[in-house]
């Protein structure tokens, strides 16, 4: 079965929280550090402690967010943010910026994907996110056959 969808454009700010709220699952990790960081004021009492983790996670904490705040302003990273359509298949995604022009995408280049209440999430890597809203397809059959894919590719549970 082929699936073509409407052309759409990846709004930055939905970008950016998608990809933020990825690292953070991904790197839940790094909140244990900051945590055992925080337990050193059990053994030498200071707010430094606090101080010093506070500042050290917001800055992990925005490095992240300027990274992916600066790939929406960066000329590498234009064609995540023009208006798209998707060709379908069991075999691939083909990426179509027009009639003529088009990038194929095989299952096995995903790491993961994500059904949300309203969209599909599917995750190249950590700065590569497509990002298909329920609307973009022209029938419920389609989001069926789109997440029984992702199923049969071990993306989603």
């Amino acid at each position: 079965m082929l699936i073509r969808t409407r052309k759409y454009q990846l709004p930055t700010n939905t970008y950016i929280k998608l990809g933020m709220v990825n690292v953070l699952k991904e790197q839940w990790w790094v909140f244990l550090i900051y945590l055992t960081i925080n337990a050193g004021a059990l053994i030498l009492p200071s707010w430094w402690w606090f101080i010093g983790s506070t500042i050290a996670l917001v800055l992990y904490l925005l490095f992240w967010l300027i990274q992916f705040a600066g790939l929406t302003q960066h000329e590498q990273g234009k064609m995540l943010f023009e208006k798209l359509s998707y060709e379908i298949t069991s075999q691939q995604i083909l990426v179509k910026i027009s009639t003529k022009q088009g990038m194929p995408i095989k299952w096995d280049m995903l790491k993961k994907a994500e059904k949300k209440k309203d969209s599909f999430v599917l995750f190249v890597n950590k700065a590569q996110i497509i990002h298909w809203p329920f609307k973009l397809f022209k029938s419920e059959g389609e989001i069926k056959f789109i997440e029984a894919i992702l199923k049969r590719k071990n993306l989603i549970k």
